[in-house]
């Protein structure tokens, strides 16, 4: 068990160290990122400025073991940072994440100026890993086998004070033979319930309005006890706390969408109509290869139930083309599904052979020509179907939660944006009186693109809200914050997170 003493070592800290996270991946990954930003700042350390570029004191890489050029792309950012680091005495590079549970020490023996290299069991150890590379002038490779203690036990540095993540399971026990996370992240665990609650309650206390529940397999929550209602239970708990007005989660498994979530989903309001459910592929082969463990009529009966209960649902997913084997008449059957699905949005992925997966010695893989051509049959028709479904959204009215940095172009449209309770992303003509991240306003759609919404007239409503105060009370915080005193060349700041997905981002839920 990871105690507190064990998180914060006496670091001899000269002022402020300074660091930079660098996160690769899903959900999952993102959140862990928050865990050790907050681990970090606990023992001492200061964020960089935004803007750095490996110019940090501490420079941690979060990494992703799915995607085929994922050890590629870690191994050139590391070769990128050994000049600045040779330059720089008392600079550290540590490296975390799924990559790192995987490859252990070939990480140090292909980047040997890495200093740090721990594991997703063990992310709370990073500050003693950190210090005793320093003192010892050597390499630390720290990786536990399993779970020392539940993340959620460890500090976290949010990234937005309004909307938070919180997990409830942890690691997966599906097998999908294109899938390395389970490998990674080890069985599923499930959090105690009071311990989620718990957590959501004080979060709402600090402020945050907005919670998403996280798991590799959300709905699947209550194996570790038998109770197979444990989600849609959680789900009702969550709408009888005060103060919390939103409510969504990722991401489900089709086997374990059951009636009961179904029904929880409709009845509790502040669950917001919005799911994000896996496909993968529309071909009942093709899912038998990955060892999905559902096929076309039961997904398009799980779409058919939610949209009777919902009716309003934006219902996203994630595709993989050209998995191992798919025929051109496997491929149909994806498309037969996603014009019966209408999906709101689709994160599509091109087959990534990952070594260690059973799919990866699998025969007759695609030609690299043809899922090309494929994934963009099936991109350009989600595009239509998303326009289509986004047109359908003119002239409804929607409250919108204002959102921190998503409309890159808001500046100089002179809007804001936000999401609605379905999590379409709207734009909308800035009010004459002040709004903030957080705060809520109301809006009657007038145009639609394929992957947003404008709202050009003026806004109907503006309610201030107590995540608007805690949003505004951070940046105040931040703002009035020294720089300190930080080891090495000037800092210029730190790359912004990784955009946050209705899907995984790695496809493999």
């Amino acid at each position: 068990m990871t105690t507190s003493s064990d998180r914060s070592p006496a670091v001899d800290v000269h002022g402020s160290k300074s660091y930079e996270i660098r996160t690769y991946g899903c959900q999952m990954n993102v959140h862990d990122s928050e865990r050790l930003s907050g681990l970090l700042e606990e023992a001492g350390y200061v964020r960089a400025p935004e803007g750095s570029d490996g110019d940090a004191d501490v420079v941690v890489f979060n990494t992703c073991a799915v995607r085929e050029n994922a050890d590629n792309k870690l191994y050139g950012n590391l070769g990128h940072l050994a000049p600045k680091k040779a330059g720089r005495p008392g600079m550290q590079i540590a490296v975390g994440g799924c990559l790192a549970q995987k490859d252990r020490d070939t990480i140090v023996k292909r980047a040997p100026w890495v200093d740090v290299v721990f594991g997703t069991h063990n992310i709370g150890q990073l500050p003693v890993l950190l210090e005793r590379a320093r003192v010892q002038e050597e390499a630390q490779v720290e990786i536990a086998e399993s779970l020392e203690a539940f993340p959620s036990t460890l500090p976290t540095r949010r990234e937005s004070a309004y909307a938070a993540w919180v997990s409830i399971s942890v690691g997966c026990n599906n097998t999908c033979t294109f899938c390395i996370v389970p490998a990674l992240r080890g069985k599923e665990k499930d959090r105690r319930t009071g311990d989620i609650l718990a957590e959501i309650e004080a979060l709402v206390t600090e402020g945050v309005s907005e919670i998403t529940l996280l798991g590799q397999n959300v709905n699947a929550y209550g194996s570790d006890i038998g109770d197979r209602e444990a989600f849609s239970k959680l789900l009702r708990a969550c709408g009888k706390i005060d103060g919390l007005e939103r409510v969504r989660f990722t991401s489900p498994h089709p086997r374990d969408f059951t009636d009961d979530v179904i029904a929880a989903m409709a009845e509790t309001p502040n669950v917001m109509p919005q799911l994000h459910m896996p496909l993968q592929s529309g071909s009942d082969t093709v899912l038998k290869a990955m060892r999905r463990s559902y096929r076309q009529e039961r997904y398009l009966g799980i779409i058919e139930k939610v949209r009777a209960a919902i009716p309003h649902a934006a219902i996203t997913t994630d595709i993989i083309v050209g998995f191992p084997g798919e025929t051109e008449e496997d491929f149909e059957q994806t498309l037969h599904v996603v014009r019966e699905a209408r999906f709101a949005q689709a994160f599509t992925f091109q087959y990534s052979k990952r070594p260690g997966t059973p799919a990866a010695t699998m025969e007759d893989q695609i030609p690299k020509k043809v899922v090309q051509a494929r994934y963009e049959r099936l991109v350009a028709l989600q595009e239509e179907i998303s326009w289509e479904e986004n047109k359908k959204q003119i002239g409804r009215t929607f409250e919108l939660m204002v959102a921190e940095g998503e409309g890159r172009k808001d500046d100089a449209t002179h809007r804001l944006s936000g999401r609605a309770p379905d999590n379409r992303l709207v734009h909308f003509t800035k009010p004459d009186q002040e709004v903030r991240p957080g705060d809520v306003v109301t809006v009657e759609v007038t145009y639609a693109a394929p992957h947003h919404l404008l709202a050009e007239g003026s806004a109907l409503d503006v309610r201030r809200t107590r995540a608007g105060d805690a949003w505004e009370k951070r940046s105040t915080a931040e703002a009035a914050k020294p720089a300190g005193v930080m080891l090495g060349l000037p800092k210029i700041g730190v790359p912004e997170p990784v955009p946050v997905a209705a899907g995984s981002g790695c496809g493999c839920d």
